[in-house]
């Protein structure tokens, strides 16, 4: 499975199958509602300081399955297994985040 990453995709494995997520508009605005801010801007700033919480993580991969056209409700999430546990689960929301926000800019090397 590839993810089209111009399309905010991206594809890992949970409970060892191959899933595509991303963050659609619609994914954007539940977690507007979830994490009680009032735009998208808000959204960035929240997840730009890079801590998350575990419920955070589930939210965030929750909405990414649904806006891929899964269904997968957060608790269903918070059961699923992650290939390196938590840590897996974070990188998993990093990448998700990354894809919808855009990737960070990198410096020029001289």
């Amino acid at each position: 499975m590839a993810a089209n990453r111009r399309r905010g995709e991206v594809c890992a494995t949970i409970d060892g199958q191959e899933r595509r997520l991303c963050l659609t508009l619609g994914a954007l605005a539940e977690l507007e509602d979830a994490f009680r801010v009032d735009d998208v801007a808000a959204l960035a700033e929240r997840f730009g300081t890079g801590r998350l919480s575990a419920r955070d993580l589930v939210r965030v991969i929750a909405a990414g399955l649904r806006g891929a056209g899964g269904e997968a409700s957060d608790d269903a999430v918070a059961a699923m297994r992650f290939e390196n546990g938590a840590a897996g689960a974070a990188r998993i929301a990093a990448d998700l985040l990354a894809a919808a926000f855009g990737e960070p800019e990198v410096a020029a090397r001289p």
